[in-house]
């Protein structure tokens, strides 16, 4: 399919294609990367008002793609949605510093911690983005909030001319919200502030018909805010998730390899008929390779050999890739999949230059362990109670009996452990960080596997997928082997 196409010209294409497409955070998306699977369409529907998504699944890009009118203009052409070239989008938070939208992350705490309201606080952000004139002349958030406190009778008015005025025009404004996890360093604080966000999103379903907010949050988080927040349960009903199949996940790597705008770029679109130039400049790949799995493993094949050593009984390189990225929701992100293959590249232009594929077998193991350590630092950074409960079977071998697992809990004193690891003062009260159920092991076994951390096999037993696995120093016979320090 692609022999025309020398091996080191390959690996040249995939270093350049993916060299940074793994950032979110410091990538803007351009309309050569957009991609757009199917899972993904609801997310994208303004009605869609909770659009749920781990770390690394689009949450971010999905975002900054919703705020580009171009960008929106496209995913609105490709998923058949009218409604979103009519729509007017406004950032409510997110990553970027823009502080005359919404305030940064550290006037953010410094408002929370003064005792600003998350009412008031997102409220005031609402208004701002329908462009309350009062507002534009006050250049603190703290006297901006206070004045919206203070006219609640001008707030209710603003938000019905704004409606009717959307109506006559036939637009829709939406504010978009992401980067929750940044909201506050005292999780419980975070968790008050989605809560805030969350209620002002409801109340705008429920009295306007124009006016939307679009929220991008980690499943866990939107999760304590249902605790909180028993009505968040009805914003349910149409959230999304972002989720990815292994299909999607190889469609997204050769439309990136499709787009890089170099020579060999266009020789790669060339030897594969059906490619479609879009408007603006933008390739789409062939029906074939975004969505029939055999089209997509002969391509991959040619990329990387069919096996995972000298024959079949190592694993086909097509599947093994996504099946030992796969989380226990049976969920891979776009980025732990992309960061897999660069590394994979690395080591083969490294370690095996000569090999006859552009990649290298075991530079697939060893990018698989890279990500899996990368996955690790990210639930450590997202849940740190995650490691202190996972610690305890360091050196273990999956499956292993649930049994076994609260034994060795037992054994370590984990609930002690987790409640010194997860606790600390702010003032004179003690903030939990932790999970729900400390105390209850089974119970904090079910938490893990809803977490994507562990899961169940059918004969009872716990698993911990690869992605955590190898990181997390427990084995598996035959499996990819542990990351050695």
């Amino acid at each position: 399919m692609i022999k025309d196409i020398g091996v080191g010209e390959l690996r040249i294409l995939l270093s350049t294609s993916l060299a940074s497409a793994q950032d979110a955070d410091t990538i803007v998306p351009s309309v050569s990367t957009l991609f757009t699977p199917d899972s993904h369409r609801l997310a994208l529907d303004v009605d869609a008002t909770v659009v749920k998504g781990g770390r690394g699944v689009g949450k971010t890009f999905w975002f900054r793609s919703l705020l580009d009118d171009r960008l929106r203009s496209v995913a609105s052409h490709e998923y058949r949605i009218d409604r979103l070239t009519r729509v007017t989008a406004h950032a409510g938070y997110g990553a970027d510093n823009a502080p005359e939208r919404y305030p940064g992350s550290a006037e953010l705490r410094s408002l929370v911690d003064s005792g600003a309201l998350p009412w008031d606080l997102w409220n005031t952000v609402l208004l701002v983005a329908l462009g309350v004139p009062d507002l534009r002349g006050i250049p603190a958030w703290k006297d901006r909030i206070r004045w919206v406190r203070e006219h609640p009778a001008e707030r209710d008015r603003t938000i019905a001319e704004a409606d009717r005025r959307a109506a006559n025009d036939g637009t829709l404004l939406l504010v978009l919200f992401d980067a929750l996890e940044h909201l506050h360093r005292d999780r419980r604080q975070a968790e008050q502030l989605v809560v805030g966000i969350l209620q002002l999103a409801l109340e705008l379903r429920l009295s306007t018909r124009h006016i939307r907010f679009k929220i991008f949050i980690r499943p866990d988080m939107f999760d304590g805010a249902l605790l909180s927040f028993p009505d968040a349960s009805k914003l349910t009903a149409n959230a999304a998730s972002l989720r990815w199949s292994p299909a999607n996940l190889y469609g997204l790597l050769f439309q990136y390899l499709g787009n890089s705008g170099s020579a060999v770029a266009e020789r790669f679109r060339a030897l594969i008929p059906g490619w479609v130039e879009a408007p603006l400049g933008r390739h789409l790949p062939p029906p074939r390779l975004l969505g029939d799995e055999k089209q997509q493993a002969e391509l991959f094949t040619a990329i990387a050999g069919p096996y995972m050593g000298a024959n079949f009984r190592k694993g086909h390189t097509y599947t093994w890739l996504p099946n030992h990225l796969m989380d226990g929701t049976e969920q891979v992100s776009p980025r732990s999949f992309l960061s897999a293959l660069v590394k994979a590249v690395e080591e083969t232009t490294a370690q095996y230059a000569a090999h006859e594929y552009a990649i290298h077998h075991e530079g697939i193991r060893r990018g698989v362990q890279a990500a899996s350590t990368t996955r690790v630092e990210e639930i450590k950074e997202d849940l740190p109670w995650v490691q202190v409960a996972i610690d305890p079977l360091a050196g273990q071998q999956v499956p292993i009996d649930e049994s076994t697992v609260i034994d060795l809990w037992t054994d370590y004193g984990l609930t002690e452990a987790l409640q010194q690891e997860t606790t600390y003062g702010v003032g004179s009260e003690q903030v939990r960080t932790g999970p729900r159920y400390s105390e209850q092991y089974p119970k904090l076994v079910e938490e893990l596997i809803e977490l994507g951390v562990m899961r169940r096999r059918r004969d009872g037993r716990i698993d911990l997928p690869d992605v955590y696995r190898i990181a997390f120093s427990i084995g598996r016979k035959g499996g990819v082997p542990k990351v050695r320090s």
